[in-house]
Parts: structure tokens; sequence; C-alpha cells
């Protein structure tokens, strides 16, 4: 009868670590699936930020070329008028 007391506290103390050691790995899985979670919202925040700053750099361009671009425009038309006038006055 003893030994089956003995026996029984025996499985009692190995029941309850092994139920420690799950609920200790347990909680390192729910601690590094948190972190993840949070990496995760970082890396889509900071990809997010640099679409943004890229397309803000790319409209900046954008705006200089055309600018650039109405600017040649503008001068090719004046040489044109410039020109026709000298022809116009040498008549």
């Amino acid at each position: 009868m003893r030994f089956l007391v003995n026996e029984d506290i025996h499985n009692h103390y190995k029941n309850h670590r092994e139920r420690s050691y799950i609920g200790s790995e347990q909680n390192k899985l729910q601690f590094t699936m948190s972190n993840l979670s949070s990496n995760i919202q970082n890396i889509e925040a900071s990809r997010s930020s640099k679409e943004d700053t890229d397309f803000a750099a790319e409209a900046a361009d954008l705006a200089k070329n055309q600018i650039l671009a109405q600017s040649a425009t503008a001068m090719l038309a004046q040489a044109s008028a410039i020109s026709q006038n000298i022809l116009s006055l040498l008549r």
C-alpha cells in the first residue's frame, strides 16, 4: 500500500513538472509570436513610408521635368520669333 502511495506522489510531481514545462514552452511561443507580429507591423509601416517617400520623389521629378520641357519649348518659340523678326527687318 505504501508503495502505491509513493508511486502516486511521484506521478503527481512528475505530472506537475511536465505541465510546468509545457506552460513554460507555451509562454515562449506566445512571446515569440507577439514579437514576430510586432516586427511584421514595423516592417509594413516602414515599407509604406518608403513607398510614400518614393512616390513624393517621383512626383517632384515629374514636376521638374515638366518645367524643363516647358522652358525649352518657350525658348524655342522665342528663338523662332527672333529669327522671324530679323528676317522681316532684312527685307
